[in-house]
């Protein structure tokens, strides 16, 4: 029997690792995302689909603590001087915010035909955005650090305060409620809580594993951190609180410890997994009986509160003077329900305000806007124009007179130009990347706004009067196109390219270019011969080898080049469409830099 049962844990677990480890990869390659992959994944291995579980709520219980671990994480990059700069985000957004858009949903459970109790819980729960859908998606579109994320942070950490006083209210609107349902004593309950844990965390943690650093042991410190995690969102859900919500305090308090990178580094991988599982039982979750029975309401339900939401939060951040397509990408991510609002609904149910029905129909509407929260970020993303940059404060290139140019102002470009600067050299700079423009006039440098690959752009950056051009681009397809436009309109100019790799640098030599450079291999060799002399190996020594290693690099090179020339091969590839381009001479053998090719002779 035993045996048995655990043959059946150990296929539930089987089945919940495959269907993430298959759903999300075809997800993702379908640019579907991976939280909708996850839930269709649940959505597969649950009751509505192979019934792999027959109870998806003990899988949420469990997976909740990814979200916890979520939080943790999250208040780890949160130092309190950090989340003091936000206050106005979290005060003053976040309650504009939830609101405005609790007052119209509740509206619209009222016009739905709600009592009016169970349409401020239904509405109320359904502003409680998912944290964990919407920083999941954040990090996958890189915004987490953005000013944008920022403030999405703030929302979401007022809207996990918000579940206090709401479990408050739901004790106050109970049809029948006894002197321990008063709505007071949770609150009294929380606020003590919250002190503890800020007490503990302030005085406790940082010795508790300094003491553990020195007892050296790495398996109890991983420990420790679990401990920490879980300790603080039991204290929290003890005192009514959310446990997100104790966890993301544990993390701040302990965002400026010397532990700080050891936590993160120990929590991650149980975060990552159990946040996987979150979302898949989000997905066992969700009721295909129920929606094809109660298919109108829940449509017109989804629907409804997720346009009535989305108008709410479109004016709040225009209140707030936000920009509309920041406004635009916050509502497509907020738009939906959370996993805070089954809890809110549960609380409600066993209160009395929701009856079975109501509770199933309003978790099933929560459900489907978190599964197509995804595809409605996916839909706004295209449909929206590309954002265009702003150009205030930044000189187009016109009229330039620099004995040098150089195009291209990234990381290779400010070294280069460092040597001309500093012998004296009049050189103008153009650049496309307006960021980067604004940064270096931080640090003195007269950047001009120009694409170098038009030949008027050139032209008004003083091409035509230039000693010398210096294609400093990243991308090798922009090079190729600088190289090609100075070569027919500015051909007394010396050109000196900077090589994305083996090819590339070929290719730049059998268009005759003045010089060109792969752009790691001069560091790549320095940084060999210091590991040969950290090795023991001698001074001269080390350096002859390094020395002999660009030679031979060189002469194979040279050789490469020449023997594409015999062959006929003269055509210069500009991406991926070769183009007939007049073929030149090569420079003298020593003019040439190059790296050791590997079996295919192409960029390692």
């Amino acid at each position: 029997m035993a045996a048995e049962g655990f043959s059946q844990d150990l296929v539930q677990a089987v089945g919940l690792l495959g269907a993430g480890v298959i759903a999300v990869p075809i997800f993702r390659k379908l640019k579907l995302g991976s939280v909708l992959g996850y839930f269709a994944g649940g959505l597969v291995i649950g009751p509505s689909g192979i019934g792999l579980f027959s109870n998806p709520e003990s899988v949420l219980h469990v997976a909740e603590f990814g979200v916890v671990m979520f939080l943790f994480i999250i208040g780890l990059e949160m130092q309190p001087s950090r989340l003091w700069n936000l206050r106005r985000e979290i005060f003053g957004l976040g309650v504009a915010q939830v609101g405005l858009c609790g007052a119209l949903l509740t509206g619209v459970g009222i016009l739905a035909g709600l009592p009016p109790a169970a349409a401020f819980i239904a509405g109320m729960g359904f502003v409680l955005s998912s944290t964990a859908v919407v920083m999941q998606m954040l990090n996958e579109r890189g915004e987490a650090s953005t000013p944008q994320g920022q403030q999405a942070v703030s929302i979401l950490l007022l809207e996990d305060l918000a579940i206090v006083p709401l479990l408050a209210v739901v004790a106050v609107l109970a049809p029948a409620k006894t002197a321990e349902s008063s709505g007071i004593i949770p609150l009294l309950i929380g606020a003590g809580s919250l002190v503890g844990l800020v007490i503990a965390g302030k005085y406790l943690l940082n010795p508790m594993f300094r003491l553990l650093a020195n007892a050296q042991a790495r398996e109890v410190m991983a420990g420790a951190a679990l401990l920490v995690v879980l300790g603080s969102a039991l204290a929290m859900q003890l005192g009514g609180l959310s446990m997100a919500m104790g966890a993301f305090l544990a993390g701040v308090l302990l965002s400026e410890s010397t532990f700080r990178h050891q936590l993160e580094a120990d929590i991650e991988p149980f975060r990552g997994l159990l946040l996987g599982m979150f979302f898949l039982a989000v997905g066992m979750s969700l009721d295909l009986k129920l929606i094809a029975r109660e298919w109108q309401i829940v449509a017109l339900g989804v629907a409804a509160f997720m346009l009535v939401k989305a108008t709410g939060i479109f004016i709040v951040a225009k209140l707030f003077k936000t920009r509309t397509r920041n406004a635009i990408t916050r509502v497509a991510l907020f738009s939906q329900g959370g996993e805070f609002a089954f809890v809110l609904y549960s609380a409600a149910a066993a209160a009395g305000i929701f009856d079975a029905r109501i509770n199933a129909i309003a978790s099933a509407i929560v459900i489907l806007s978190m599964a197509l929260t995804p595809l409605v970020v996916l839909a706004i993303d295209g449909f929206m124009p590309p954002e265009q940059e702003s150009l205030d404060g930044v000189e187009h290139a016109e009229g330039l007179k620099g004995r040098i140019l150089v195009v291209g102002f990234g990381r290779f470009g400010q070294v280069a130009s460092q040597t001309l600067l500093a012998r004296g050299c009049s050189i103008s700079l153009i650049e496309t990347d307006v960021e980067m423009i604004q940064a270096a006039a931080t640090f003195g440098f007269k950047v001009y706004y120009g694409d170098g690959t038009r030949a008027d752009i050139l032209h008004a950056s003083g091409a035509h009067q230039a000693e010398a051009i210096l294609v400093c681009v990243e991308k090798r397809e922009t090079a190729n196109a600088i190289v090609r436009v100075a070569q027919a309109e500015f051909p007394h100019a010396k050109l000196f390219v900077r090589a994305f790799d083996r090819g590339h640098a070929m290719d730049l030599i059998r268009a005759g270019v003045d010089y060109q450079i792969r752009e790691t291999f001069e560091s790549a060799m320095v940084f060999g011969g210091e590991v040969l002399r950290a090795l023991g190996v001698p001074e001269e020594e080390a350096a002859e080898i390094v020395e002999d290693v660009s030679r031979r690099d060189a002469e194979r090179l040279d050789l490469q080049v020449a023997s594409d020339i015999h062959a006929g091969q003269d055509l210069i590839h500009y991406g991926n469409q070769p183009t007939p381009t007049p073929l030149t001479k090569p420079k003298a053998a020593g003019t040439v830099i190059g790296d050791l090719p590997d079996a295919a002779g192409a960029r390692p």
